[in-house]
């Protein structure tokens, strides 16, 4: 069967790197305001925002710290975030997005997977993060060791590769096991974001509230790179606030929100709502896990406008669908993006299904990660030999075009938008004493989509709830804390991912 071509007509693929696409759409319109810090109000123009990108990127050459060497950011969402992201870029470098909750033991971890030589923070940050970082020097934005590594001004891009150079290396659990560095090379990020701009509609001077985090791929490429490319502004939240989110909406009466279905749910049924004018509005847009028919609609009318999914990964830079604002339906993650097919496969057989039938999605395109940092085997598993990527989602496809995601193959939970990989989790907990196995499971919750919750065989002497989570709560960011603990006599063994999803599921309810 022909595997499902996109709706969309297909673009052309720019020979750009990520920050020449950016800066593309900041020249003509260099006294625009295009980042304004929203907890304070200070902006930045286009020509301020160009500026300082050009003299990191030559204090960071001049440091050796440029081309072929990887800078590690760890920092919430601020304007200096994107001048420190595409500095490292036109540097010809590469650099590794931290989350600002990690622990000490994960900042540890992703630095030396990502062979990071430098750890930018901000200051409330620092001491967890020179923890981590061991040895290796850590910045503070904002000091004058910061100040220090702004330079004379690197006029042009530093020559890549943009098909080879890996630019950007966020961490992903992918399908399965422990968080890996997902490498996206420039193509990948500029067709992304062509592609977002000519599917999503995205219109020049669309201002939207940043509280999606920009170490996230969700917020690093739809907020921060697309907003910038496309002629649009962000105005940065470090966390998110429901007011301050609703505040920044009526004030710059933005024409869409970029949202999670946490916040949908928020935006749906929140009384603080109805005290914003929010009559600018013509889309929220929710992407980074499913969100239901019934949740969709129901912010529609709450908002007066249309409501909209799209889907992605990390792996694909992430969009592969977006659902058409002229052609919206509720529940459907949306139609695959301009330049991009995709297959619905039988997971028994490896056979391509006809419209309506449930299996596999699978996704090819420009947006398809090189692969991941130091695992050729995990690379090898999902990517196939002639480039197609095995999502680990089950989905169909019906008649019109529209992808439904219906059901998971991988592990990964999804709590509030965020990956939590089963295995690390179990991983940390069996390193308890007191606990023998363990196994984590997504239990559905409306708010946060899953919840993680432990199933643990004890020892003697056996741990108690209470020692457990401050055992991964020591260990681990706050959001792949579990939010139940059952001891049990065994870990079932046997079967599929689902089946003991399925099992343990049972021992819950009953």
């Amino acid at each position: 069967m022909t595997p499902y071509p996109s709706r969309f007509a297909d673009i052309p693929l720019r020979d750009r790197s990520i920050t020449q696409r950016v800066f593309e759409g900041l020249d003509n319109r260099r006294d625009a305001v295009v980042l304004t810090d929203g907890p304070t109000g200070r902006t930045m123009t286009a020509a301020q925002f160009m500026d300082q990108v050009r003299r990191l990127a030559g204090g960071l050459t001049a440091a050796g710290l440029g081309a072929g060497h990887t800078v590690a950011l760890m920092a919430p969402n601020i304007p200096e975030y994107c001048v420190i992201f595409h500095a490292v870029a036109w540097a010809g470098g590469t650099i590794t997005t931290l989350n600002p909750t990690y622990t000490a033991r994960e900042i540890r971890h992703q630095l030396a997977d990502s062979r990071a030589e430098v750890l930018i923070t901000i200051p409330d940050f620092l001491n967890t993060a020179r923890d981590g970082a061991g040895d290796m020097d850590v910045i503070a934005i904002g000091s004058p060791e910061f100040a220090a590594l702004m330079g004379d001004a690197l006029t042009a891009q530093v020559p890549v590769d943009l098909d080879a150079h890996t630019v950007v290396l966020p961490y992903s659990s992918g399908t399965t096991g422990l968080p890996k560095g997902v490498m996206l090379s420039h193509r990948n990020l500029v067709a992304n974001v062509d592609q977002i701009i000519m599917a999503g509609d995205f219109q020049p001077g669309e201002v939207a509230a940043g509280f999606l985090p920009f170490f996230h791929i969700y917020g690093m490429t739809v907020l921060m790179n697309v907003h910038l490319a496309g002629g649009g502004a962000v105005v940065t939240m470090p966390r998110f606030d429901l007011a301050q989110f609703l505040q920044i909406s009526q004030d710059h009466k933005a024409r869409r929100m970029w949202i999670v279905p946490p916040v949908a749910l928020a935006l749906a049924k929140h009384p603080l709502v109805d005290d914003y004018d929010l009559s600018s509005l013509e889309q929220v847009f929710s992407g980074a896990a499913p969100m239901g028919a019934d949740l969709s609609n129901a912010v529609a009318k709450r908002l007066n406008c249309i409501s909209l999914q799209g889907y992605g990964m990390t792996e694909l830079s992430p969009v592969s669908h977006v659902t058409p604002g002229n052609a919206a339906v509720a529940g459907a993650s949306g139609q695959g993006v301009p330049n991009t097919h995709c297959r619905i496969v039988d997971i028994e057989t490896g056979a391509d299904l006809p419209p309506g039938q449930e299996g596999e999605l699978w996704v090819k395109g420009p947006q398809v990660m090189q692969g991941y940092l130091n695992n050729a085997g995990a690379t090898a598993e999902t990517i196939t030999p002639d480039g197609w990527l095995r999502t680990g989602d089950i989905a169909l496809i019906d008649d019109g075009g529209y992808m439904f995601i219906v059901d998971r193959l991988k592990e990964l939970i999804k709590y509030k938008g965020f990956q939590v990989a089963p295995a690390e989790l179990e991983a940390t907990l069996v390193a308890m004493d007191g606990i023998t196995d363990a196994a984590v499971i997504g239990l559905p919750d409306e708010e946060a989509g899953e919840l993680p919750i432990a199933f643990v065989v004890t020892g003697n002497p056996a741990p108690d709830e209470a020692a457990i989570k401050a055992h991964l709560d020591a260990a681990l960011a706050h959001y792949k804390q579990v939010h139940q603990v059952h001891v049990v006599d065994a870990i079932p063994k046997s079967g599929s991912g689902k089946i003991l999803r399925r099992l343990l599921r049972d021992q819950v309810a009953g």
